[in-house]
């Protein structure tokens, strides 16, 4: 797939499912709490993810967006600081 991390090291925590009213590009899948409307709060996963959009996918927005200004391992480090910063904001709500 890519140089170096095959695929993103997703945790599988649900925070960027909990918290897509933060971007512009995943507020429209906002349910109006701020969660993703495809998101099951009693399973704690995405009810579509095999089916998800694009924006949901780490390495499908790598090569429609990124690949021209990162490196593979560059913009997954990029995201997983990402992910920090939603671990930060939901222990401080």
């Amino acid at each position: 797939m890519h140089q170096g991390i095959s695929t993103f090291p997703c945790t599988q925590c649900g925070l960027c499912c909990q918290r897509v009213n933060l971007a512009n590009e995943t507020k429209p899948l906002d349910r109006g709490d701020g969660t993703c409307k495809h998101y099951s709060d009693a399973d704690k996963r995405c009810n579509i993810y095999a089916d998800r959009p694009d924006i949901c996918r780490v390495d499908r927005q790598y090569e429609l967006h990124y690949a021209d200004q990162y490196s593979w391992n560059e913009f997954v480090d990029i995201n997983l600081e990402i992910c920090s910063i939603l671990w930060e904001v939901s222990e401080k709500s």
